[in-house]
């Protein structure tokens, strides 16, 4: 009848068929999933293509000026006068605490870069 090996070689067999099932199943599933991810980067991708439209439409000058025009009063708005454009040098130094500054091993600086509040 049968013998040992035979046995072994369809417990094998078998083995193996199990297993290439198996593999392609898992495959096929890895397939979907990379499908549908591939399917949400699209719709993200067309959605931030609607985001920059929207947002070129929205910041169009001539639309900004209209809105400006409208809303000019509630929000108090006026024309900028070149002289009201401050120097560094008339703000004075901006006063920087010691303890905001930390050096990048996690430890307070001891030597800061920045002095005042104008850089060189």
């Amino acid at each position: 009848m049968f013998r040992t090996t035979d046995v072994v070689l369809i417990a094998v067999m078998l083995s193996a068929a199990a297993f290439t099932y198996k593999t392609k199943h898992d495959a096929e599933a890895m397939m979907r999933r990379v499908s549908e991810l591939e399917t949400g980067i699209q719709l993200e991708k067309d959605a931030i293509n609607v985001l920059k439209a929207d947002w070129s439409l929205l910041t169009q000058p001539g639309r900004l000026e209209t809105l400006t025009e409208i809303y000019k009063d509630e929000l108090g708005l006026a024309v900028l006068d070149p002289r009201q454009i401050a120097q560094p040098q008339a703000l004075g130094a901006i006063p920087l605490r010691d303890d905001l500054l930390v050096a990048e091993d996690g430890q307070a600086a001891s030597d800061p870069v920045v002095t005042g509040g104008v850089h060189p």
